[in-house]
Formats: structure tokens, sequence, C-alpha cells
């Protein structure tokens, strides 16, 4: 596939030869080199963390953060205001499964309805994949839940990893990727990464606030997320290259 070609699926302007060449470096070099660098090394600390927490050696730092969280007269009451606790409730429900498959439905509908529905099957696999790791991981590890404080929720799943703030990395990044290279200007394209972060992590502190996690859970969680949604940028990068995936940019009027 020729330059040409490759700057009309992805929209890019194709005027100047720096523009071509950066193109060109950036699908077949420098894209892939630092999504498979991120999968790597959030992939070692992910397993590096697993093997700290299955010796204990995180089990002092989780217990001393955990209560840092509480009132200590009363291990029941988070510390801050009630409106924080109730806050903090609305904000894990962005990790949850219902929100996920709310949002990423919706997402696959208006790409599939903007004809780009080869990229709308890309993001259901990515986030559905992602969902079927976080099982698997659960079901492999079989941490129990932090019993050392009153949960602040009713949960059902094994603790390691958080499959919030896991599903959250998924989602957000991979959704705020695409959203990032819809929009053409950069400082609007760089807010909607900050978002995509900042939702990811304040769900993931929402879940250690609320007792249901331990710190570790939760960073673990954060790896394994993060890893799987660069892996999905890799593959994303090989598709674009080849023109299996449609642009993500505005339609042709």
């Amino acid at each position: 596939m020729g330059v040409f070609d490759i700057a009309r699926r992805t929209g890019a302007p194709i005027a100047g030869g720096a523009s071509r060449i950066w193109l060109r470096f950036y699908l077949n070099e420098v894209g892939p080199l630092v999504s498979l660098l991120t999968l790597s090394l959030l992939g070692y600390g992910f397993f590096a963390l697993a093997y700290e927490v299955g010796a204990g050696s995180t089990a002092a730092l989780d217990r001393k953060l955990l209560l840092a969280l509480r009132n200590p007269a009363n291990l029941s009451d988070p510390i801050g205001p009630p409106w924080l606790e109730e806050a903090m409730r609305d904000i894990t429900g962005w990790g949850s499964v219902v929100t996920i498959v709310v949002l990423t439905a919706s997402v696959c509908a208006y790409l599939a309805l903007t004809q780009r529905r080869r990229v709308a099957l890309f993001v259901l696999a990515a986030v559905g994949g992602g969902e079927g790791v976080s099982t698997v991981l659960k079901l492999f590890y079989q941490r129990p839940r932090p019993d050392l404080v009153p949960h602040g929720m009713e949960v059902f799943t094994a603790s390691f990893p958080s499959g919030h703030a896991m599903m959250s990395a998924i989602a957000f990044l991979t959704l705020g990727t695409l959203l990032a290279r819809v929009e053409r200007r950069r400082r609007v394209s760089a807010m909607v990464m900050v978002l995509a972060v900042a939702m990811t992590l304040l769900v993931g502190l929402s879940r250690v606030y609320l007792g249901v996690h331990w710190p570790s859970d939760v960073l673990a969680g954060w790896c394994v997320g993060a890893a799987w949604a660069a892996l999905c940028w890799f593959v994303a990068l090989q598709l674009q290259r080849r023109g299996d995936v449609e642009p993500t940019g505005p339609p042709a009027k």
C-alpha cells in the first residue's frame, strides 16, 4: 500500500514530503515500537507485582494504606465528609460491567452508523477480550477481598487484579485514543487523553477508598489493563497499515 492510500485511510495530510515520511515512519516504526515497549514494561510490572503479592511482600503496605483511609476510631467510616464517600460510590460505578458494556455498545453503534464497521468490531473485540482476561486472572489468583475494614459496597468476585481498575484502563484508554485521533486539534486530543487517564485513576482509587480492594490489586489492574490497551493499539496499527480498518477521522462529505 502506498503512502497516499495510508494517508487517505488515516485522515492524515499528504502534502509535503516531511508529512509523508513521518506517516510511514509512525505506522511502521514509532507506533509499533512504543506500543510493544509499553506492553513489555507493564506486563513485566504485573507479573512482578503478582509474585510479590503471592510471597506476602505487599501485605504490610497494603494494610497501612487501607487503614490510612479510615477513621481510626471507627473502621467502617472512611476519612472525609459523607459526600466524599457517596461520590466515590458514583465514581467506582464508572468501571462497573454495566457502565463499560453500555459505553462500548454506544461507541460501537456510533462507529457502525458512520460507516466504520471494522473499527467498531475492533473496539468490541478489544473491550470484550479485556473482560475475558480479567475473569481468567481473577479465577487463577483467587485472592480474597480485604477483611481489614468493612466494605463500602457489595462485591462478588475475587480481589486480584481489580476488575474495575483493569476494565476502566482498557475501555477509557482505548476509547480515549480513538477520540483523540478523530480530533485534529492537539490541545483537544491532549485533553481527551488526560480525561481518560484521570477517570482510570479515579476508579482505581475509589476501590481502595471503599475498602473493596487492596492497593496492590488496583495497581495490578492498572498494569494489566494498560498493557492490554497497548497490545490493542499495536494490533490497530498493523490493521491500519494494511488498510484493514477504516479511517478514524471524520468521513468525507
